[in-house]
């Protein structure tokens, strides 16, 4: 799939605020001065404090010369997690712009028909791929499938405006971009087997998850801001894309699920930990569905990039005002 440079717009400051992650840990010191944890940011006491789950949800607040956007990225997997957060921290959802989802499984949408109905504005834009609301299921070995939590439909997405794009597509006044599809260039990032999709009334293969998606920003100065779901496509593919997509090699931070837990992914943990390094972000935050093993393979390999996400956590990243 041939890959088109976007017109993206470079950025003098971004937040990126975790909503929901598998983990929250308060006690943990983080010596790098761009994040700010739960604590120092909201001041809350602890009968106060945000919940985690299986699930993924980041919110941005995106500036540049122009008027400032939010972007929600996910909504967790429970119906109320992301709102609970959200009161908790005390975001107000009212402020999206828009919401961009990274790919269609149950633990990134989970919350999504409850952040719509909390931002209650009518055509908010939710930039979404056509098989994303689609049913999904996991292959057994006797050959039916094991059937995912249902997608919400697009009436139960009301008053939201869903658009459909395979495409690189810009939102935020041309600051954020949604990469659309994936190309999977890598030699072992090859797809998961047991993946299925429910399309022209039946069960098909889906080993590529081409709904996957990252957001990708260039923060000025420094280099691009990568933001994944689950890299279903692989993280160095994901990363490869929005070099592709911008013309801009350098990356600064690249946040997100790297999907490299359980049989299948930790085979590629080392592959992935070695191009990485190629790559050479300034900051590197694993999180989500990355797992334990490869969260400290990559915290051993890469000590002065790596930054342990939790729940709550602030990212404030400032580029240059030239």
């Amino acid at each position: 799939m041939a890959i088109n440079q976007t017109a993206l717009k470079p950025v003098t400051r971004l937040e990126i605020t975790c909503l929901m992650d598998n983990t929250v840990d308060l006690l943990s010191e983080n010596p790098n001065p761009i994040v700010q944890p739960l604590w120092k940011w909201t001041k809350k006491h602890d009968s106060e404090m945000p919940i985690a789950e299986h699930g993924f949800s980041m919110f941005l607040r995106v500036s540049d010369d122009e008027k400032p956007s939010s972007v929600l990225f996910d909504a967790g997997i429970s119906k109320q997690g992301v709102l609970v957060n959200s009161n908790r921290m005390g975001l107000d959802l009212t402020s999206v712009d828009y919401i961009a989802l990274s790919h269609g499984h149950y633990d990134h949408y989970g919350g999504l028909i409850a952040v719509i109905q909390a931002i209650n504005k009518p055509d908010l834009p939710i930039i979404v791929h056509e098989n994303m609301f689609k049913p999904h299921g996991t292959a057994n070995p006797d050959g039916t499938v094991r059937k995912h939590t249902p997608p919400p439909t697009v009436t139960q997405l009301s008053p939201a405006k869903l658009i459909n794009t395979k495409q690189p597509y810009l939102i935020a006044n041309d600051t954020v971009c949604v990469t659309g599809e994936i190309p999977r260039t890598t030699s072992f990032e090859t797809g998961y087997g047991k993946n299925r999709l429910f399309s022209d009334g039946v069960w098909q293969p889906d080993p590529l998850i081409l709904d996957d998606r990252a957001l990708v920003m260039y923060l000025k100065g420094k280099g691009l801001v990568v933001l994944s779901g689950c890299a279903h496509a692989g993280i160095i593919n994901t990363l490869h894309c929005a070099q592709q997509i911008t013309g801009i090699q350098e990356v600064y931070i690249v946040i997100g699920g790297f999907h490299l837990a359980g049989k299948d992914g930790e085979k590629r943990i080392e592959q992935t930990v070695q191009e990485i390094k190629k790559i050479n972000p300034t900051i590197i935050v694993p999180c989500h569905c990355t797992g334990w093993k490869a969260t400290l393979a990559l915290a051993e390999e890469l000590p002065d990039s790596f930054v342990h996400n939790s729940v709550g956590n602030r990212y404030l990243l400032s580029g240059s005002k030239d």
